[in-house]
């Protein structure tokens, strides 16, 4: 008997969540390609460690993403899994945003989702089977001040998963949604040692999050046991966003 090995892609997977991401799938076995925009060297060195395949690719680019599944593809033969993890902060004023810092972040953060999935859905539909996870925001659920861009870019990425469940049930493909709490990656940066031990001590489980907790969440929807879940959206925040 050919058991045929799973595959998967993962947008912005050179590091943080990604990274943690293309780790845990490839730990299980799984066959993964992930996408990244500039950081060649952290691409490499996560390719050394696990196999994953890098591919360059400014996913708010729809030639250039249409180019990265076709890689990807000619690399996996098929995609089980689309795992759009994407994305980029702004912090400040929505007064202080300009036309260009708002697109950035909508193109990032949810266009680019919209690119990758109309790419490798066809894929999917035709094998009657494949799973999308969106990794949103707790910011996309309650929304968060300085953040507007980024909030209405993630509540975006929920509605898109809704929709799309409907839409893709019919053809055995799921589509869920995770979003992470306030998760220990380079988007904390512009926080101070005060500021995440307060954010902390918000989170009922007292303690910020870290990518492999994403990644763990992530590999239990792309799990067989997890087939009858779709449209859903999951909160990995350990609590914060109760």
């Amino acid at each position: 008997m050919v058991i045929k090995m799973k595959t998967a892609l993962i947008t912005g997977g050179s590091r943080g969540i990604g990274a943690a991401i293309v780790r845990a799938l490839s730990e299980k076995g799984w066959r993964v390609a992930f996408c990244y925009r500039s950081s060649d060297a952290a691409a490499q060195q996560l390719s050394a460690e696990t196999g994953a395949i890098p591919i360059r690719c400014d996913v708010t680019d729809s030639a250039q993403v249409r180019e990265m599944v076709r890689t990807a593809l000619r690399q996996l033969s098929h995609i089980d899994l689309l795992v759009n993890n994407a994305g980029v902060a702004w912090q400040g004023l929505l007064t202080d945003m300009t036309d260009d810092d708002w697109r950035t972040v909508l193109d990032t953060s949810l266009t680019a989702a919209f690119f990758t999935c109309r790419a490798v859905i066809p894929g999917m539909v035709s094998r009657r089977m494949g799973r999308i996870i969106n990794i949103s925001s707790i910011w996309g659920r309650v929304g968060a001040s300085c953040e507007a861009a980024y909030s209405a870019a993630k509540a975006g990425l929920i509605g898109l998963t809704k929709a799309l469940a409907k839409e893709l049930g019919p053809s055995g493909i799921t589509v869920n949604c995770l979003c992470p709490g306030v998760i220990q990656t380079d988007m904390l940066a512009c926080y101070t040692a005060e500021d995440l031990a307060a954010l902390a001590d918000e989170t009922p489980l007292c303690r910020l999050g870290t990518p492999e907790d994403v990644a763990a969440a992530v590999c239990w929807l792309a799990n067989d046991a997890a087939g009858f879940i779709t449209g859903q959206v999951i909160g990995g925040d350990g609590g914060f966003g109760q």
